[in-house]
């Protein structure tokens, strides 16, 4: 019995090892496929195109956006859940009034009238969909410790072989990753979260597609976002540039903005 059990353990800790390298390599196809170092060491971002909004699945609002990205410096090794990434969503043709800012733990709307602090919930929210971002994952969160990588076997996606791997980091947040088996790029992701206040449950689907090469990086140029199943939201990118340079000034509040009261 002794030994049975012995050998029981052993057989439970290759398998639930075999799992974790699977996914390592799985996970280690899809870096290189998005473009290996290139990938690890884009600095900042420019997605422009055209953002749809939807209630019920019915079309509720339109509009030409520019979503600037930038990656910051992490320490090594990274913490775990710790925030690197500063974020503006430009809508419209006049960016200077219809922009919202997501830097330094904090996010603002500005608009002609000034910069009013977005609710705390709006907040709470890009952190938490940032944080189980695949490619935000990729970008700034492997080496974090506590991070667990599973493969969870194979299936199809809307007829496309894919690799399913979840991803836990040290808070038990998990996302689970659909990997093109051709290209190993990702095609689909998945995470629950809970509202705080009701608990109501949300399953949070995002679908990539339509790659193209962009200074030597795979990124997708359709991006669409699903909540329990309806469509929330679909960005068609235009143009997707990498290593702009991007200004200070796009991250920061200018110094004489009116600092609006939080909306009630």
């Amino acid at each position: 019995m002794r030994v049975f059990l012995l050998l029981a353990l052993s057989g439970i800790a290759a398998f639930a090892q075999t799992k974790q390298e699977l996914g390592k390599r799985a996970i280690d196809e899809a870096l290189a496929a998005l473009g290996g170092d290139r990938f690890l060491s884009m600095q900042d971002r420019v997605e422009t195109g055209r953002a749809y909004s939807f209630y019920r699945e019915e079309l509720s609002g339109l509009s030409i956006a520019t979503i600037y990205t930038r990656y910051l410096k992490r320490a090594e090794p990274p913490e775990p859940g710790q925030l690197l990434i500063s974020e503006r969503q430009s809508f419209g043709k006049e960016e200077r009034y219809g922009a919202v800012l997501f830097a330094d733990g904090k996010g603002h709307e500005i608009t002609f009238r000034g910069a009013r602090p977005v609710p705390q919930d709006t907040l709470d929210r890009f952190r938490d969909s940032t944080l189980h971002n695949i490619f935000y994952i990729l970008r700034q969160r492997l080496d974090e410790p506590g991070l667990i990588i599973e493969h969870q076997g194979t299936d199809f996606v809307d007829n496309m072989p894919v690799e399913i791997v979840s991803i836990t980091d040290a808070d038990n947040r998990t996302v689970t990753v659909y990997l093109n088996r051709s290209t190993h790029l990702p095609v689909r992701q998945l995470y629950v979260r809970r509202d705080p206040k009701t608990r109501e449950r949300f399953e949070e689907v995002t679908i990539y597609s339509k790659y193209r090469d962009v200074g030597g990086i795979q990124w997708p140029y359709d991006v669409q976002r699903l909540r329990n199943g309806r469509k929330i939201f679909e960005m068609y990118a235009d143009s997707v540039e990498v290593n702009k340079g991007l200004p200070d000034e796009l991250f920061t509040l200018p110094a004489n903005i009116k600092i609006l009261k939080p909306a009630r």
